[in-house]
């Protein structure tokens, strides 16, 4: 949400952002609905106004007086009724408008349609294509199924399509990869939380992804309760309605939690494999920091450089990518995704998703804080990354360890969370 005296504004610029994010909502109502909402709290005010002082002049009246300030009291009390009225469904004609008004992003994010406007920023490693290997490449499917890493049959057995368990080595190293995530986050000063899965509608609200994303989300109905996507979603719930002092900020948290994602509209898109499946875990980065353009950008580069030290360890290739407006969503501010690479796609592939939201989810969530200067509350800004998620990020580190003699060597970071294994083979 953004703040309504920048919309009565600069209404082009938000209409404009609406469009370059795909995104519809009628601004031109939204705010005529506030214009109302302001007409009503004008003569609501001056009803209660006149209202006091013909009370006070009832006292004072003679008997023929007061026969008139009571037919006038009584006309008041019933405009005043139909004013409160009107007001309740005004408000919540503006609340339902003021959910789908997007975030305007910052001036250089790239403008695009789709994910094609995306800017490549920067590449670690080299791309290891299925030709370059030297022998015949096997895929993260048919590598797993060979040294029982899952059983994508099983799981589809016990769960439907796009689900998976993990088995034996495979679990393990599900296992160490965000053990080794855990340590990093930790080493750099990072507040560990373990949060609900099950959250109210209300962070679902605030953090941004209802009302436009409750197609993509498993609800539990008879609660009102959702299964998050994400760890983001409680851990920046965590400080809502809150205010904090300025000196305890930034707050830099970690979360690890399952995720669960209906995929709804996937279709039959990746349906091979561990790429889009509708359970995992993952570790969750969230910082809360002062309104400060400077400092989020700072922090922004830092949850960013988190993640790329993660993948350095893991021995694989990758890329930034800034998200174009057209693909970053409602409520981001800025937004850079990190791309893997993973042969069996002969691509970069999304492992990473790393978001700036300014003071957007801290508007929706009453998350504030109290600036040192003026001594007055300010929604805070808050950011989210990727540390890890498993177990699509198994897909390029089977993937590209693999040896010709049909083994998979294991990255010298992970080998401390596996006993020591060095290779997984036969």
């Amino acid at each position: 949400m953004i703040d309504i005296k920048r919309i009565r504004e600069t209404p082009d610029l938000v209409k404009k952002t609406a469009e370059e994010k795909n995104l519809r909502v009628d601004i031109d109502q939204l705010l005529a609905f506030d214009g109302r909402r302001r007409e009503i709290e004008t003569e609501f005010n001056d009803l209660r106004h006149e209202q006091r002082q013909a009370g006070e002049q009832m006292a004072k009246a003679s008997k023929g007086e007061k026969a008139a300030l009571a037919k006038s009291l009584k006309d008041v009390k019933t405009r005043l009724q139909t004013l409160d009225s009107e007001r309740d469904t005004v408000e919540a004609q503006l609340g339902e408008l003021m959910l789908l008004v997007p975030q305007i992003p910052h001036p250089d994010a790239p403008r695009g349609r789709d994910e094609s406007g995306n800017v490549e920023v920067r590449r670690h490693g080299e791309p290891k294509r299925k030709t370059d290997f030297g022998f015949e490449f096997k895929d993260h499917l048919d590598l797993g199924t060979a040294f029982g890493l899952f059983d994508i049959e099983r799981g589809v057995k016990i769960a439907g399509s796009r689900n998976y368990v993990l088995t034996g080595l495979g679990a393990r190293l599900h296992e160490a990869v965000l053990r080794l995530a855990w340590d990093l986050m930790i080493e750099r000063g990072y507040t560990p939380l373990t949060v609900p899965v099950l959250v109210s509608d209300k962070l679902m609200y605030g953090t941004g992804f209802f009302p436009l994303h409750q197609e993509e989300v498993y609800r539990c109905e008879r609660d009102d309760q959702s299964l998050v996507g994400t760890a983001e979603v409680p851990v920046t719930g965590f400080h809502s309605d809150e205010i904090l002092d300025e000196a305890e900020l930034p707050k830099r948290y970690f979360a690890r939690s399952t995720c669960f994602r209906r995929e709804a509209g996937a279709g039959g898109k990746d349906t091979r494999g561990l790429y889009r499946i509708h359970f995992f875990d993952k570790l969750e980065q969230v910082i809360v920091c002062k309104a400060d353009a400077d400092e989020s950008a700072r922090l922004h580069a830092e949850i960013i450089a988190n993640s790329e030290a993660l993948l350095q360890a893991l021995e694989m290739p990758y890329r930034v990518v800034e998200v174009c407006t057209g693909d970053m969503g409602q409520g981001k501010f800025r937004m850079y995704d990190i791309e893997t690479w993973m042969p069996s796609r002969d691509a970069f592939s999304e492992t990473h998703s790393a978001s700036s939201f300014h003071d957007f989810q801290a508007r929706r969530l009453n998350l504030r804080y109290r600036d040192s200067a003026t001594g007055k509350p300010e929604f805070c800004h808050t950011l989210n990354n990727t540390v890890v998620a498993s177990p699509r990020i198994l897909i390029p580190l089977i993937e590209l360890h693999q040896n010709a003699d049909g083994s998979i060597t294991v990255p010298q970071a992970l080998r401390v969370h596996l006993g020591g294994i060095e290779r997984i083979g036969k």
